[in-house]
């Protein structure tokens, strides 16, 4: 283990020991000056100001503490030290007594924390000047013999040849330094000479990181970091700010509006490396969770409307609706139990998802739910995803192609495959049931009634109640079926669907 890092972790270890307090002291102090003036509670603000500059020399001479330790001049150490802790006790009693007579409530909490402090720490210059004398080598030193020194091996290093990074500087002499740094390691590197070029690049590639300088003519690199996060392309981008500007407001400013790092220049190489292997690493997990949410919420999309899914996340626990014009179909394989019986299990189940697949593809294509397969039935209703005055149309359109795929698939598979199907259009009650297992269904006597429409049609047939009849208008070609009587409904005048 080497001196230098040996007295570098002695002094950082008496500044943690010794200049929290400080810190603490310096931080209470400035905001009890902070709501003197916003109170305009003029009479306070001087003794506030002298305890300021007293916590202020204190801190320069608890930095001196930690210096201590390698040259031993403590002589005047506990005076000095107790002469600015006594400024400050000295002052926060009198201006104590003062927020006690003036019912300053607030004032008096944070000048009694600060007077605890600067008790706490008198009371602790002893320790201080004997710490300072004789630091604890060992302890420090067990320590930094369990953090090895870094090498170029020990950098973790991301999946650098899938990762794609924008470097963004106005100065050639910058950008060509970065981007030969990091082509030498294995990146993939894309470099733009201003804001407007980097706002271009990242809509038309997809980048993994972006190094992007903040001072720049045509637009700063501040703007170009919140124009890349205010759009729904760009947003998940990690940025690293690299400027030559130091200060704190820059730093603060760019990481509140999504910067994920901001590192001064000239910067350290070996920093710099780190950095980037960790956002790049950040990146990585969350496009993973990012990935696991688009199949969870296709999956959920295949079970349930993107309405009911959207009401889900941002909340609802009870999905009930009333609807008034609603189509629904149904339909059912003809005597499928005695085609199934003649094919193997692997070919029935082959055979229904090859249909009701296509069947699916219908029901997307025309707009329609899905509510759910029983057996070798499909269910349908059209109207429930959207707002849409056609849904009964639709429905027939979607009703007369499915006879046509399961004609298709009678040819294919040598069997007598029909269908049959029924549609009804009225009111019903949708909704969402079950917590483990829920599902989507709906609920009313326009269900029942498309029910008994598949009942009573024929093979090869879409049969159609009469108040479908006038929602269809004249679209399609309707054979009369005449007055049927329909069990639990009674007499029913009802149609034979096709194509005009």
């Amino acid at each position: 283990m080497s001196g230098a890092r040996l007295d570098h972790a002695i002094t950082a270890f008496l500044r943690q020991e010794f200049g929290a307090p400080v810190a603490a002291i310096v931080g209470f102090v400035d905001i009890l000056l902070e709501d003197a003036r916003r109170t305009e509670l003029a009479e306070f603000i001087p003794d506030l100001e002298r305890m300021r500059a007293a916590a202020g020399q204190l801190s320069e001479l608890v930095a001196e503490v930690t210096q201590f330790s390698k040259h031993g001049e403590l002589t005047n150490l506990r005076h000095d030290l107790r002469t600015p802790l006594n400024a400050i006790k000295g002052y926060g009693e009198l201006l104590l007594e003062e927020a006690q007579d003036g019912g300053q409530d607030a004032l008096r909490s944070d000048l009694g924390k600060v007077i605890d402090l600067a008790d706490r720490l008198l009371g602790e210059i002893d320790r201080m000047v004997e710490v300072a004398a004789a630091p604890p080598v060992d302890l420090v030193g067990n320590i930094l013999q369990k953090i090895r020194p870094l090498g170029d091996a020990d950098v973790p290093a991301a999946d650098v040849f899938a990762s794609h990074i924008l470097v963004v500087d106005d100065n050639p002499s910058n950008r060509d330094l970065l981007t030969r740094r990091l082509g030498r390691e294995g990146y993939r590197v894309t470099a733009a000479e201003c804001g407007s070029s980097a706002l271009a690049l990242t809509a038309a590639e997809d980048f993994d990181l972006v190094l992007l300088d903040l001072i720049m003519p045509d637009l700063s690199g501040f703007e170009v970091l919140c124009r890349l996060k205010a759009q729904e392309s760009t947003r998940h981008i990690p940025v690293i700010m690299i400027s030559a500007l130091d200060e704190l407001d820059s730093t603060v400013r760019c990481i509140a509006a999504g910067a994920e790092d901001y590192l001064p220049k000239p910067f350290n190489p070996v920093l710099l490396r780190a950095r980037i292997s960790a956002c790049l690493e950040k990146k990585r997990l969350l496009d993973e969770l990012r990935g696991e949410k688009e199949r969870s919420e296709a999956l959920l999309l295949n079970i349930l409307p993107r309405t009911v899914v959207d009401r889900i996340k941002q909340g609802a626990t009870v999905i009930a609706d009333r609807f008034e014009n609603v189509t629904i179909l149904f339909s059912d394989l003809v005597d499928f139990t005695s085609i199934a019986a003649r094919l193997s299990p692997e070919e029935t189940v082959s055979l229904l998802e090859l249909i009701f697949c296509r069947f699916d593809t219908l029901a997307a294509r025309y707009g329609v739910e899905k509510i759910k397969t029983t057996g070798d039935g499909y269910m349908v209703a059209g109207g429930l995803s959207e707002a849409r005055t056609d849904n009964a149309a639709a429905t027939a359109e979607m009703a007369l192609e499915m006879l046509d795929i399961v004609e298709e698939a009678r040819r294919g598979v040598g069997e007598p495959l029909q269908l049959r199907i029924g549609l009804h259009t009225g009111g019903l009650v949708a909704g969402v049931i079950g917590t483990h297992k829920f599902a989507y269904d709906v609920w009313g006597d326009a269900v029942n009634t498309a029910k008994r429409m598949e009942t009573y049609s024929l093979p090869g047939r879409v049969h159609i109640s009469a108040a479908t009849r006038v929602a269809l208008g004249d679209t399609f070609r309707f054979e009369p079926r005449g007055m049927l009587d329909v069990k639990g409904k009674g007499r029913m005048e009802t149609y034979f669907l096709f194509r005009q």
